[in-house]
């Protein structure tokens, strides 16, 4: 029987280190906005769902989903697995797909790649190509996370500590020390990334000022001329053209 794969995308106004961050302009359109533009080209999802808080300042990105067609779900604010619990559970996800919404540059053919990966393994566990695992050479941020929502929901039923229910991926996998949690109970699976774009130095996450100044910077140049620009456009920009401030300097 076809397991229903769901992304789900969370998402905050209240970010500690960068408030407001969700809305933030990128060329013409909030960052979140972006995301989801960028999702919706995916091809292997069932059904993409933008997840926030239940709280009056998080009602803008309710009407952000909206705008761009995405069902959106609202839950607890600081518990995330129950929030992602609740998410796949309302739309009947088999297949969860996680992806933060600092992630301002999702490739969707690479998104598309771990869902592929992942249901061909004819298991349960955890795949992810969101940033490195292993030698996988992935860039940071273009990617996705996999996982089947039976492992959701006996990490919520068994699972207590605060900052686990806060990170969902560290129910499965701590990138910071690259392994998986209980692999036994929960395998570890990547892909390797394509040759013309491993670079496992470049980071597209969006946590601090200056990386939003980074990614404003990469969304004014490509942008305009490619909606669709693709993440080896993003590497050429990187090398070729970016320097620090130089754009900047310019706009």
């Amino acid at each position: 029987m076809k397991k229903r794969v769901v992304l789900i995308i969370q998402a905050r106004m209240g970010s500690t280190r960068l408030p407001g961050k969700s809305m933030m302009d990128l060329a013409g359109a909030p960052l979140v906005g972006r995301i989801l533009e960028r999702v919706k080209r995916c091809t292997r999802l069932d059904d993409i769902v933008l997840a926030i808080p239940d709280t009056a300042k998080d009602s803008v990105l309710k009407q952000l989903g909206a705008h761009y067609g995405i069902k959106v779900f609202a839950g607890s604010e600081n518990d995330l697995v129950e929030r992602y619990y609740q998410a796949a559970l309302e739309s009947k996800a088999d297949i969860v797909g996680r992806l933060p919404a600092d992630n301002a540059t999702p490739e969707p053919s690479e998104i598309d790649r771990i869902v592929d990966h992942h249901l061909s393994l004819g298991r349960r566990g955890f795949s992810s190509n969101l940033s490195v695992i292993g030698d996988s050479e992935y860039p940071d941020g273009i990617g996705a996370e996999m996982f089947d929502f039976s492992l959701l929901a006996e990490a919520r039923a068994r699972q207590t500590d605060p900052r686990q229910r806060e990170h969902v991926h560290l129910n499965f996998f701590d990138y910071s020390i690259g392994k998986g949690v209980d692999t036994e109970w929960c395998p570890i699976s990547t892909v390797k990334c394509p040759a013309d774009f491993r670079r496992p130095d470049l980071i597209l996450d969006v946590n601090t000022q200056e990386q939003y100044e980074f990614m404003r910077q990469l969304y004014e140049y490509l942008y305009p001329g490619n909606p669709n620009f693709h993440i080896t456009d993003i590497i050429r920009w990187y090398d070729e053209i970016y320097q620090p401030g130089k754009l900047a300097n310019k706009s």
